[in-house]
């Protein structure tokens, strides 16, 4: 007589796939909201590069301004800006946000440019390039 072994209860595994699910979908959750992170923060530095680039245009179309009337160059300075300088300064203010420029303008030539710009929610940005302007 060969004894038959009982086999073991089966215990109950209802609902590990639903588990299994959830677990796949919090995982993809999390994948997304670090694509829309990324996204954000891709935005934020493309617009901060974009504004860096127009401050260095509106920089040197000043400078080639400069350079086309050199016998004026004083006119340039932000202390005694002219019409030429009060018009690139409304420019600079109104492509960039909260521009503000200043200009100096040396004796001997020398030009020092600085734009300072300010972004929603960040701290005061700025481009400043030096050049010297000689007159021949």
């Amino acid at each position: 007589m060969t004894s038959i072994k009982p086999r073991p209860a089966r215990r109950s595994v209802r609902g590990f796939a639903m588990f299994e699910a959830l677990i796949a979908l919090l995982i993809c959750a999390m994948g997304i909201l670090g694509v829309v992170g990324l996204q954000g923060s891709m935005t934020r530095a493309q617009s901060a590069s974009t504004f860096r680039a127009e401050a260095a245009f509106q920089a040197q179309q000043l400078i080639g301004e400069m350079w086309s009337n050199r016998q004026n160059l004083a006119q340039y300075n932000t202390a005694n800006c002219g019409a030429n300088c009060q018009s690139w300064l409304a420019r600079v203010g109104a492509r960039l946000p909260n521009g503000v420029a200043t200009v100096v303008v040396d004796a001997t030539g020398n030009v020092s440019i600085e734009i300072r710009w300010t972004l929603p929610g960040e701290a005061v940005n700025r481009y400043a390039t030096v050049t010297a302007i000689t007159a021949s």
